[in-house]
């Protein structure tokens, strides 16, 4: 088998174990909110535990060929990827995207794309900074008249840290591609009465899967 095939091939078995082990982590962490009865702590495995396992195998096995030669690129997408996997799972089973997968990220991309190192970035780290700040306000700001609902403080979160990791266009291009993905998915829900016109969607999946979607298939 060739090196490329077979780091795919190993970069997927890693990623679907990792999607396992976040569902599965999910279920316990962190601790449910008892005032939400219908997310209770231990649930079986189920279709989110599918889609976990099916993103992760998915981002993995891109991973390797997409920044073959740069060993430094590799390890901190893939931490983020990691991040990025166990936030689905959290925010699939509790509609929560924790501090500690979103936070530790802004610092770290700052650092990666002031150095000029970031291949997503190269030496366009002012606009990447400013994406950071633009586009979680743009997103954030008109839905606080509505108070608490789909968008909240884990997504402001979570799209600042892909600002900085993705660059400009590309954490632009991610959110678009995620909120139209999750037009798709909720016009489908709709029309098959899986969901009604009042029931809470978090979009923290579908811009985890957007984010993904600008570094592993967006070229440019």
């Amino acid at each position: 088998m060739e090196p490329t095939l077979l780091a795919g091939a190993l970069g997927a078995a890693v990623g679907g174990v990792l999607g396992l082990v976040a569902d599965r982590l999910s279920t316990r962490w962190p601790e449910h909110d008892p005032a939400e009865p219908e997310h209770p702590p231990g649930r079986p495995i189920g279709w989110r535990t599918v889609v976990t396992v099916a993103v992760g195998a998915a981002a993995f096995a891109l991973l390797p060929g997409r920044f073959a030669g740069d060993p430094l690129a590799t390890a901190l997408f893939g931490a983020w990827f990691v991040t990025l996997v166990v936030g689905l799972a959290t925010d699939l089973d509790q509609r929560l995207l924790p501090n500690l997968l979103t936070v530790p990220v802004i610092p770290v991309a700052v650092g990666y794309a002031v150095s000029g190192t970031n291949p997503l970035v190269d030496d366009a780290f002012v606009p990447a900074i400013l994406a950071a700040i633009v586009i979680p306000a743009v997103l954030y700001l008109p839905s606080i008249p509505f108070g608490a609902g789909a968008f909240g403080i884990g997504d402001v979160k979570l799209l600042a840290g892909s600002g900085l990791m993705l660059g400009a266009g590309r954490a632009l291009n991610g959110v678009v591609f995620g909120l139209l993905f999750a037009g798709a998915i909720l016009a489908v829900l709709l029309v098959s009465r899986r969901i009604g016109r009042r029931s809470y969607v978090p979009f923290g999946p579908f811009l985890i899967v957007g984010a993904l979607w600008a570094v592993l298939v967006l070229v440019r």
